[in-house]
């Protein structure tokens, strides 16, 4: 039981004897730092229920809490609220107790709890992937890790936009301009090789759209009439009808992009449980549309096309298969969500990440799935993300100004081995130790910068502050769990400690407090689908650490039992913040 759940159940008590009033809930919150105290009722809200001045009704509970809560020593009241004072013995306990626990601040998977399926990063597999795809895979599988630390059973899964005219622009490109060049004949991954060939595609149409226009044709028949995209368009129908050559040479090159993908995804340290394919999936709802026509969801117009109406829902309309009997993206999302529960069935919800530019299509979603009737259509979430900028403004796949998720991994890495060079703080490891490093600073600047932000905001990255070394960054929380490993060899093997030659000071007790929010923190986290909470509190944590280490000796210490306590306390502080990190799928180097 905590603390704060120990103390309501005794104010409970307190009213009850004291008052004869029956009270089930009290507000508790922190004690601000210009007042005594570690936990402080607001007494308002008890006023309705029993009728005394405030300040009298405060001192009355906390004769009370003293006299029966051992944890507490003392009290004071400042208006309307009143500060409680734990006992030295309170924090003792909290120490070598709570905070021995395996895993401490994470609860084991419920058995019996409805698992939840977390969708991202999505690609398209016309280009590799970019800024902001690592967003969407960085905010997903964080999201999927705090989900498991809350005690979900998690699955995460992606669904791989595979199919459409996007794809045949690469495709077309590299068979007219491509001289049959593979990954292995030019040394680029194939992820990188196809979304070359989406750029001349767009490079080609612009072209011929120019020369269309020089001779007569207006912008817009320019662009729908030129060549190249009838051909893409040619190409597209080709596929559709299953033409050998079509289909052998979308599956090489779908191919090369997946091995080109694996890699990117193994550097950024993400993975999947299941993968779907847009090209299985595309005709998956047709099914339940008409399941839908016939209970009355959706309705069919005169032209054939089937509607759904959440006009009533304050929506509009929206298309669920055209009239011509082909499926809409909406009819695809439809069928995938359904699929996704058959293939899990213990599955009781889904976490969908996808940017804000979808907020719309994803309320209409649900919405369509409730009304077909699914139970689980009440635990659809969308993880709506904002995009990400660069100072130099917003990328653009197709006119090749992304920036290139790789090539930004490598370059954090590069710059992260500079500074870690000029800090010399390395000595002893071999070049393959060394790099492991570099690559552990440098992607955990990068994740560190973009899962700290709420999710819903916008973000401009700037690639040379997020490695900064001070200040909230990645690098700063890292250095300072490097430094606690450092206390730890330096004090060797774990002492055993006498408690009772132990004292509590006020930086201990501020540390301590901030450790004992990890729990709570892990589960608000998994309430709110946000990294951004547990990004900043691993922040304040190493913040209090550091105010500690540089404010009380640690080995100057000439009580050996205050020395192995000190000790204790660093080591379990280092144990949270690697937790923290480990759900935010950032590494914990132990030297730096």
């Amino acid at each position: 039981m905590s603390i704060a759940q120990l103390i309501q159940n005794q104010l409970q008590k307190a009213c009850s004897e004291l008052f004869q009033v029956d009270i089930s809930d009290f507000e508790l919150q922190e004690t601000r730092k210009d007042f005594e105290g570690d936990i402080t009722l607001v007494v308002f809200p008890i006023l309705k229920f029993v009728k005394q001045n405030p300040v009298v009704l405060g001192d009355k509970l906390g004769e009370w809490m003293v006299s029966n809560l051992p944890e507490i020593k003392k009290y004071n009241v400042v208006s309307g609220f009143l500060n409680l004072v734990f006992t030295d013995l309170y924090y003792l306990d909290v120490v070598r107790g709570v905070f021995d626990l395996d895993n401490y601040g994470f609860v084991e998977q419920k058995v019996n709890d409805k698992a939840v399926i977390v969708e991202y990063s999505s690609p398209n597999t016309n280009k590799p992937l970019h800024l902001g795809h690592i967003r969407n895979n960085l905010l997903g599988f964080s999201v999927a890790e705090i989900l498991k630390a809350s005690g979900k059973t998690v699955f995460k899964t992606q669904i791989i936009n595979d199919r459409g005219i996007h794809i045949c622009k690469s495709m077309l490109a590299w068979k007219l301009f491509g001289n049959n060049e593979t990954p292995e004949s030019t040394g680029l991954k194939g992820d990188k090789l196809v979304g070359n060939y989406y750029v001349r595609f767009d490079q080609e149409y612009k072209k011929e759209i120019a020369q269309l226009i020089s001779e007569g044709y207006s912008e817009e028949e320019s662009k729908q009439n030129a060549p190249i995209l009838l051909a893409a368009q040619d190409m597209l129908r080709q596929w559709e009808a299953g033409d050998e050559a079509v289909v052998a040479l979308w599956k090489t090159m779908n191919h090369w992009v997946y091995e080109g993908f694996d890699v990117t995804y193994k550097s950024l340290g993400v993975d999947f449980d299941s993968y779907y394919y847009e090209s299985d999936t595309y005709l998956l709802g047709k099914s339940f549309v008409e399941e839908g026509l016939a209970s009355g969801v959706f309705i069919k117009k005169s032209d054939g096309s089937v509607w759904c109406d959440l006009t009533s829902d304050g929506l509009d309309e929206k298309i669920v298969l055209r009239s011509d009997g082909t499926a809409v993206y909406m009819t695809q999302d439809i069928g995938t969500a359904i699929q996704r529960i058959k293939d899990h069935p213990n599955a009781g919800g889904m976490v969908y990440t996808v940017g804000n530019e979808q907020d719309y299509h994803f309320k209409v979603l649900f919405l369509i799935l409730k009304k077909l009737g699914f139970e689980w259509a009440s635990n659809l979430h969308h993880l709506s993300y904002g995009m990400v900028d660069l100072p130099s403004g917003k990328m653009k796949s197709r006119e090749g100004t992304v920036v290139d998720a790789d090539d930004l991994i490598l370059e954090m890495t590069k710059t992260a081995k500079t500074i870690a060079q000029e800090l010399g703080k390395l000595e002893g490891y071999n070049d393959a130790e060394k790099d492991t490093v570099y690559k552990q600073i440098g992607l955990g600047a990068l994740k560190y910068y973009i899962l700290k932000v709420d999710p819903k905001k916008r973000i401009l990255f700037d690639p040379q502050e997020s490695i900064d070394f001070q200040g909230n960054t990645g690098p700063f929380i890292q250095y300072t769990f490097a430094r606690i490993c450092a206390i730890i060899r330096k004090g060797g093997e774990e002492k055993s400690i006498d408690y009772n030659n132990v004292s509590i000071g006020s930086r201990e007790k501020i540390l301590i407090k901030e450790l004992l929010k990890f729990p709570n923190t892990i589960q608000q986290a998994a309430e709110a689908y946000s990294p951004a909470l547990v990004a900043n509190y691993v922040y304040d944590l190493v913040k209090t650490f550091n105010g500690l280490y540089q404010n009380v000796s640690i080995f100057g210490n000439e009580n050996e039992d205050q020395k192995a306590f000190l000790i204790r306390l660093s080591k379990t502080s280092g144990q949270v913040i690697a937790r923290a990190l480990k759900v935010l799928g950032i590494e914990a180097p132990e030297r730096m």
